[in-house]
């Protein structure tokens, strides 16, 4: 039975050098996963090009690897309960690195989505198990050191992701950045066996909700398709979308309704009883979505409007890893001390200053101009996921502790997936709301033909003079759009403030907390 695993019985924490190289290796997890998530973000240009596929369609490349691995966490409770902690994350690390390597050797883009959502599914349990396995290692008056660690690795990931697949899109052939994974994998999957397979959890025959899990796979593709073909098909003037619109919403309904009323449940939703893991699985995944959409519409706004490489838009973003890592070991020793909802605040504030001073970007801005908000960025990424772990999973029972863990990762994962796809339209029309805007104020009248005249004086043709205009006024145009978007992020970071005082202050852990 758990209750016993939970006492006297449960192993001793590690210690020097072994606690160093396992928590390394469990980190390195962690952060292949995550890294997975965006690595291809800037690359698909050169994925499609390379493949002989629109851009539209290389987007699948990032949203099916993000739904298969959604889909996939909640089975993570069940699965560690099955056959124990240790064998399920050294397992997924082993499945996930062969199928970077089928990635990298895709032929075509329907194999490369085939081996995406392949490579999502099997890394379900990576993230959660690592954070179980990280708490289980430490000492119980340690463990905010495990979720800093963690929570570091986990937010700086998504940062050296554009940069990484920037720099080998601009100077390699993309498929390293996937073939890449193969060594780490491998390192990490053997050193973690080698340190922890005596330190198995004790596991039991456990029956698999076939039912539950086929609904969660219906409602969460259905609502992907809608969020990602939405936008070509003109939403719900396409039948398509009208169906997958339906089906998502019938889905969820019914997913709800069997989860909250089957006996064994494969997400079970009982978790959400809890004030603080309720309202802290919510702000966080909130946090989370506004975060990854930012992530995505900058280097996203740098590349196509102005003139950054892959390379040097994910360059912009490193100052906040940078920042994050070095501040990340003092909030964690700090954590223990303060409470978890000053930390959350002092999270959402800076998150909110980062995207208002990025509401003031001009088309001119600077590399350093461009970069400053990213530093205070930074100060935020250093509490954000501490603090919001440490609300959430208040007095959650060990034997709890991977299906709650679990759950928050499927929220967190799925609401980073729609974000993405929900930004990128917001972009395109608020763009184009300017654009009109910008055209009435321009007109036709005397200003819009000096303009003209002006560039025919410098030796351009009235149809390139024509064309500089069109070009300028649509490059203010997403510019009013990416500032707009940044703006509103801001006021949503505020809000979130506010729903975080809602939770109970986190207490102190106490005792032994193991994974199991």
């Amino acid at each position: 039975m758990a209750a016993p695993a939970a006492t006297g019985a449960s192993p001793a924490p590690l210690a020097g050098g072994a606690l160093a190289l396992t928590a390394f290796a469990l980190a390195l997890g962690t952060f292949m996963q995550v890294l997975d998530g965006t690595i291809a973000n800037v690359s698909l240009p050169t994925i499609a090009g390379n493949l002989g596929v629109s851009s539209d369609n290389s987007t699948w490349v990032v949203t099916a690897f993000a739904v298969a691995n959604g889909v996939a966490v909640p089975l993570t409770g069940w699965l560690m309960g099955r056959f124990g902690v240790v064998r399920t994350f050294c397992t997924s690390v082993i499945l996930f690195t062969i199928a970077s390597f089928l990635c990298g050797i895709a032929w075509d883009l329907p194999s490369l989505i085939a081996f995406r959502v392949l490579q999502g599914a099997v890394s379900g349990p990576m993230i959660p198990g690592s954070q179980a396995l990280l708490i289980a290692i430490f000492p119980s008056d340690k463990r905010s050191t495990a979720l800093g660690i963690w929570s570091m690795t986990t937010l700086v990931a998504p940062i050296m992701g554009p940069i990484l697949g920037g720099y080998i899109s601009d100077n390699y052939h993309w498929s390293w950045i996937f073939l890449i994974n193969v060594p780490f994998g491998l390192f990490c999957g053997f050193v973690s066996w080698r340190g922890l397979k005596t330190r198995e959890t004790p596991t039991r025959k456990l029956p698999i909700d076939q039912v539950g899990l086929i609904l969660l796979v219906v409602w969460v593709g259905a609502l992907q398709i809608v969020l990602d073909l939405g936008k070509n098909d003109d939403w719900f003037a396409s039948e398509r979308i009208v169906v997958c619109a339906v089906i998502a919403a019938i889905g969820f309904v019914a997913w709800l309704i069997w989860e909250l009323t089957d006996a064994n449940p494969a997400v079970n939703l009982s978790l959400f009883k809890s004030r603080n893991f309720a309202i802290g699985t919510l702000a966080f995944c909130l946090g989370y979505a506004v975060f990854f959409a930012n992530t995505l519409l900058l280097p996203l706004w740098l590349q196509a409007q102005m003139g950054y490489t892959a390379t040097w838009a994910g360059l912009v973003a490193a100052p906040s890893g940078v920042v994050a890592v070095l501040l990340t070991p003092f909030v964690a020793k700090m954590s223990g001390k303060i409470d978890a909802r000053i930390l959350a605040t002092v999270a959402f504030a800076s998150f909110g200053l980062s995207y208002y001073l990025r509401s003031g970007y001009t088309t001119y801005a600077s590399f350093q101009d461009l970069m400053l908000p990213l530093l205070v960025q930074g100060i935020a990424m250093s509490t954000f996921f501490l603090a919001m772990l440490t609300i959430s999973l208040d007095r959650i029972p060990p034997e709890r502790l991977p299906s709650a863990s679990g759950i928050s990762n499927f929220a967190r994962i799925t609401a980073g997936s729609f974000a993405a796809s929900l930004i990128t339209t917001a972009w395109d029309r608020r763009e184009a709301l300017h654009q009109s805007h910008l055209s009435e104020a321009v007109g036709t009248g005397m200003p819009l033909t000096m303009a003209r005249d002006a560039l025919v004086r410098m030796g351009l043709t009235d149809t390139q003079a024509a064309g500089a205009m069109t070009r300028q006024m649509v490059g203010q145009a997403y510019l009013l759009a990416s500032t707009d978007l940044f703006r509103l992020s801001a006021w949503l970071c505020l809000a979130l403030v506010v729903i975080v005082w809602f939770t109970r202050r986190p207490s102190a852990p106490s005792g032994p907390v193991a994974a199991d």
